[in-house]
């Protein structure tokens, strides 16, 4: 069987139509001045504008522990409780109840604060057994002292 040519073709990647922007905004500085320091400076600017910044593993993580400690307003939003309560008391078959919004308000203070004495007594144990993670062992094993000192769900 005779051999037959074929022709090479090479797949060019194609790029995407921000970074063609970018190229043409470039191109188009460094036409207008070569040798001008501003105009380095000004691309320079375009290229940082276009990195997004990433920060190291953890840093924004701690950045919101330490906003969410001074934090003093609710964390869970109050219609999605509300609602969350309402239906805790059709599942008991409790109807016709209607809710100060003074009382609500309190119920989900209470349940935040429980919330987050837990996590705290949780990341306590899990750091007395020398890990940073928390565990549902953790959870269980909190709630069983919590309930020992006299704390109830």
């Amino acid at each position: 069987m005779p051999r037959i040519k074929t022709c090479v073709r090479k797949n060019y990647a194609r790029k995407s139509t921000a970074s063609i922007e970018i190229e043409k905004k470039l191109e188009a500085k460094r036409k207008e001045s070569q040798n001008s320091c501003e105009a380095s400076n000004e691309v320079k600017k375009i290229v940082q504008k276009q990195k997004k910044r990433r920060f190291r593993r953890g840093t924004v993580a701690l950045r919101d522990i330490r906003y969410y400690q001074n934090v003093t307003q609710n964390l869970i939003p109050a219609a999605s409780f509300q609602r969350f309560v309402r239906e805790i008391f059709r599942e008991f078959k409790i109807g016709g109840i209607t809710f100060q919004t003074a009382a609500i308000s309190a119920l989900q203070t209470a349940a935040e604060a429980y919330i987050v004495n837990m996590m705290e007594n949780t990341n306590l144990l899990a750091n007395h057994a020398k890990r940073v993670t928390i565990f549902p062992k953790d959870i269980i094993l909190a709630k069983r002292i919590m309930e020992s000192n006299g704390v109830r769900l």
